[in-house]
C-alpha cells in the first residue's frame, strides 16, 4: 500500500513538471564596449565565428542563444577576448594573452565579466530568427472547416 502511494505520487511529480521550450541559436552577438580612457561606448554586430577588434582586443563570437518568447527574458554568449602584447613602440608583437573566455550573460554583466584595465565588454543581445506566433484573433473561414 505504502509502495503503491509512492509510486503514485512519483508518477504525478513526472507528469505535472513544467515545460520548458529550447533556447533560439543565434547568428550574431550585439555587443557594447567601452574605452575607459577616452569614456566612449560602442555597439557593435559580431556575427558568429567573426573577430571584432577594439582597441587592442580581439574578440571571438563563439555562440549565442536567447530565451524564447514565453520564458524570463535572458541572452547568453559565449566570448573569447585575447589583449594584444604591444612592443615599446606601440605595435603588435603577434602575440596575445586570453583575458577572457565563457559566457556572459546580458541580464547580469557583473556575473562572469572581464577585467581589463583599458576596456569593458558586455552583451546586450543576439539576432535570432523572428519567431511567429499564431494570430488567435482571426476566425478560419467556412472552407478550412470542410
Amino acid at each position: 500500500m505504502i509502495r503503491a502511494f509512492f509510486l503514485g505520487a512519483g508518477l504525478v511529480l513526472a507528469t505535472t513538471a513544467p515545460a520548458q521550450a529550447e533556447n533560439i541559436t543565434g547568428s550574431a552577438i550585439k555587443l557594447r564596449a567601452l574605452d575607459k580612457v577616452t569614456a566612449k561606448t560602442q555597439d557593435f554586430m559580431v556575427e558568429i565565428g567573426d573577430t571584432l577588434e577594439f582597441g587592442s582586443l580581439s574578440i571571438d563570437a563563439v555562440h549565442c542563444e536567447k530565451r524564447p518568447p514565453e520564458e524570463l527574458p535572458e541572452t547568453f554568449a559565449f566570448l573569447k577576448i585575447r589583449d594584444a602584447e604591444l612592443d615599446g613602440n606601440g605595435q603588435e608583437t603577434g602575440k596575445g594573452e586570453t583575458v577572457f573566455s565563457g559566457w556572459m550573460f546580458a541580464s547580469r554583466p557583473a556575473i562572469s565579466a572581464l577585467d581589463h584595465g583599458v576596456y569593458d565588454v558586455w552583451v546586450i543581445g543576439c539576432r535570432t530568427p523572428e519567431v511567429v506566433l499564431p494570430d488567435f484573433t482571426k476566425t478560419p473561414d467556412d472552407t478550412t472547416l470542410r
